[in-house]
C-alpha cells in the first residue's frame, strides 16, 4: 500500500467515509445468503420442501419452484440484514463521526486513502469489561473492491492496535459476522484469537443463521 496512508477522520470526509462503508457492509449480500446455503439444517429444510412438493402436488417444477421460492426469502433475508445494519449504524455513531469519535476519550475513527479518495474506514471506542479491565473495540472495519490485498485492512487493524497500547488498554476486541470470512483471515493474521460466538437478535439473522464471533488480541501478552 505505498500510494496509500491511514490518517484521522476530517470532517470533508464525511459523505466518503458513508458510501464506502454502507457499500462494504452491502457487498455482504452475497456472502450472507451463501453462506446460509452451506448450513446443514437449511439444506435439510431445502430437501424438506422438494419432497413434500413432489409428494403433494406430483409435479417436479412445482418442486424445483419450491426451492427457488426458498433460495429467494434467504437472499431477502441476507439483503435486509445486511442493509438494515447500515441504516442503524447511520442513525447512531455515524450520524455525526466527528462529535462521536474525536471529541471523546478513548474513542478514534481513521481512514485509509489512497490517491486522494478515501477507499477505507475502522473505529476504536473504549469498553471496561468486568474486574475492570480496560478494553477497546474495533469498529467499522471496511475496504472498497478494489483495494482489498494490498494489506490495507492490516494497516488499519494495526492502527487500532497502536492506539490501544498507547492509551494504555489491556486488549482490542471486535464482533463480526461468520459471512466475513475475509475479515477473520485478516484478525487472525494479525493475532486475535477467537472468545465466543453467539446469535445476533434479529429474525432475518436466526434465518439465515447468521452468527457472529467475537475476537479478542491481548495486548501485554503481544508485547
Amino acid at each position: 500500500m505505498t500510494d496509500c496512508r491511514i490518517r484521522l477522520y476530517q470532517e470533508s470526509d464525511y459523505e466518503m467515509v458513508r458510501e464506502v462503508y454502507a457499500q462494504c457492509v452491502k457487498d455482504l449480500t452475497p456472502d450472507g445468503f451463501y453462506q446460509a446455503l452451506r448450513f446443514s439444517h437449511i439444506r435439510l429444510f431445502m430437501l424438506a420442501i422438494f419432497l413434500l412438493s413432489l409428494l403433494t402436488t406430483g409435479s417436479f417444477l412445482v418442486s424445483v419452484l419450491g426451492i427457488i421460492l426458498v433460495m429467494v426469502v434467504l437472499w431477502m433475508c441476507s439483503r435486509e440484514f445486511f442493509h438494515s445494519y447500515v441504516h442503524v449504524t447511520f442513525s447512531n455513531d455515524m450520524l455525526d463521526i466527528g462529535k462521536y469519535y474525536l471529541q471523546r476519550e478513548g474513542y478514534g475513527f481513521w481512514v485509509a486513502e489512497c490517491e486522494g479518495k478515501v477507499v477505507g474506514t475502522v473505529a476504536a471506542a473504549p469498553l471496561t469489561h468486568v474486574g475492570g479491565k480496560k478494553h477497546v473495540e474495533l469498529r467499522r472495519m471496511a475496504v472498497i473492491k478494489g483495494h482489498r490485498g494490498r494489506g490495507i485492512a492490516k494497516a488499519l487493524c494495526k492502527t487500532i492496535i497502536d492506539f490501544a497500547r498507547k492509551k494504555g488498554f489491556q486488549a482490542v476486541i471486535l464482533e463480526t459476522s461468520i459471512a466475513q470470512v475475509g475479515g477473520q483471515r485478516v484478525y487472525e493474521s494479525m493475532g486475535f484469537h477467537i472468545t465466543h460466538t453467539f446469535d445476533y437478535p434479529k429474525i432475518t439473522a436466526k434465518v439465515m443463521g447468521n452468527k457472529f464471533l467475537g475476537y479478542q488480541y491481548d495486548i501485554l501478552e503481544a508485547e
